[in-house]
């Protein structure tokens, strides 16, 4: 970890793990990091924390050299926004949804992919099926985004949610494919070894359930040569492998928020960390 600006002479990008409406952890990390740099943010960038708005400017108003996967919380946010799906009682989105610039910011978040594929690292927010490659993990995430960005987006989110869609079948059309597509790339933590999904377990990979594994450990799977960049389980923490970067690590629980350089050499992944205050209580 390094607690002082982290100056890099080349490959300037940087994966940021899940801000969760920290704004000001965010405003700290960035500032300890190259002003020129490229930054790739796996999602969950609003809900749970004190400033959603303000992370949502803040992220936009970088422009060009940011960019950012859709998580759960983004998606819930725009399911609530649309009118189709209630809030929860920890949610912290009334500063978006009563911010004179509600508008834009609903349209800027529906017009984030939900998955980036480039320079070998595919990015996502919680995990991809043991079934799918890198190149059918961007089809799919093409199709969802097709219908976010469309003119019925609030219908299509109406129908996205449920623990059901669990599993993949390559014959699967319509909004139950597009149901285990989002499951997958915002929600998943744990599958077994075909690639079912337990959506509900929470714990980190000690608390797996019976015949279940953590995503990224299944034998065989399709992006095991493809750097899979995520977040979204704060439980699981920091996991740095040469093909894994998970990158959640706590910021709304307490913990940090994590910069992690996007180097091909494993050996050259720099982290750049910062402490943030306790927002919520992972134990209520």
């Amino acid at each position: 970890m390094l607690n002082r600006p982290l100056f890099v002479t080349q490959n300037h990008h940087f994966a940021i793990g899940d801000l969760q409406g920290c704004a000001g952890s965010l405003d700290e990390l960035l500032s300890r990091l190259p002003p020129d740099s490229a930054l790739r943010f796996v999602g969950d960038l609003i809900n749970r924390g004190p400033a959603s708005a303000r992370t949502l400017r803040t992220v936009r108003e970088l422009g060009a050299r940011a960019e950012s996967v859709l998580g759960n919380h983004d998606i819930h946010f725009l399911a609530v926004a649309a009118g189709v799906r209630k809030r929860g009682r920890s949610d912290t989105l009334d500063d978006i949804l009563g911010a004179p610039d509600c508008d834009e910011l609903i349209t800027w978040l529906r017009h984030r992919p939900m998955a980036i594929h480039e320079n070998g690292f595919l990015l996502v927010h919680a995990g991809v099926l043991p079934q799918w490659s890198a190149d059918q993990t961007m089809e799919l995430a093409r199709e969802i985004e097709a219908q976010l960005q469309g003119p019925d987006w609030q219908s299509f989110l109406a129908g996205i949610f449920g623990n059901a869609a669990d599993r993949w079948d390559d014959n699967l059309r319509g909004i139950e494919r597009h149901r285990v597509v989002v499951n997958a790339l915002t929600r998943l933590r744990f599958c077994s070894a075909d690639g079912v999904m337990d959506l509900k377990t929470k714990e980190g990979p000690g608390g797996s359930p019976a015949g279940y594994m953590p995503w990224f450990d299944v034998p065989g799977r399709r992006t095991e040569d493809t750097t899979v960049v995520c977040g979204h389980w704060s439980t699981l923490g920091l996991v740095m492998r040469p093909n894994l970067m998970a990158l959640d690590t706590g910021c709304v629980w307490g913990g940090k928020l994590t910069a992690a350089r996007l180097a091909a050499d494993p050996a050259g992944r720099t982290l750049v960390q910062v402490e943030c205050p306790q927002y919520c209580d992972p134990l209520a």
